[in-house]
């Protein structure tokens, strides 16, 4: 699987980038997944569903399933998995998007808004191989690509995708 990460500061529209991408990244014939960094604690588990009473029981992992799809519940031990343990888990696929793990040695394109006010993290970064920002940035060293032209991204993308690391 080749990997790509969308870094950039909160508020810059990481996801909403990944989901304007997807589509157009499916259409050009590719199979993609994503994997989502939270920086705080999350559950798509329910208090008196039989899955959360599963885990409440101490069961390490919980799989639910349904004709339409499938989720594996994985209690943690307090110690955050590797993005490298979280891609062997993944199906195989063209092309993972990572959003976050910013501090991850992948490949990575940020979004960079500067009206948001967030620093660019690419002048510190030599792994960001382009930088997608709704403005012109001249002191860029980076390829500098239109972020509201998603379609012009994927092409980018497109143009990348055999030079991106394969992982597993």
């Amino acid at each position: 699987m080749r990997v790509l990460g969308i870094t950039g500061g909160s508020g810059n529209g990481k996801t909403t980038l990944i989901v304007a991408l997807l589509p157009a990244l499916r259409a050009a014939g590719l199979s993609v997944s994503t994997i989502k960094h939270a920086h705080h604690g999350f559950d798509i588990d329910r208090p008196g569903k039989d899955s959360f009473r599963h885990r409440e029981a101490g069961a390490s992992e919980v799989l639910v399933a349904t004709a339409e799809r499938w989720a594996l519940l994985h209690e943690n031990d307090g110690a955050e998995p590797s993005l490298r343990a979280l891609l062997a888990r993944l199906a195989p696929v063209d092309l993972v998007l990572v959003e976050g793990y910013k501090r991850e040695a992948c490949a990575k394109l940020e979004v960079h808004r500067p009206a948001v006010g967030k620093p660019a993290q690419w002048p510190d970064d030599p792994s960001i191989l382009a930088v997608a920002s709704d403005v012109g940035l001249p002191h860029c060293d980076r390829t500098v690509l239109p972020l509201g032209q998603p379609a012009a991204v994927a092409a980018w993308l497109l143009a990348v995708l055999q030079t991106l690391a394969v992982v597993g």
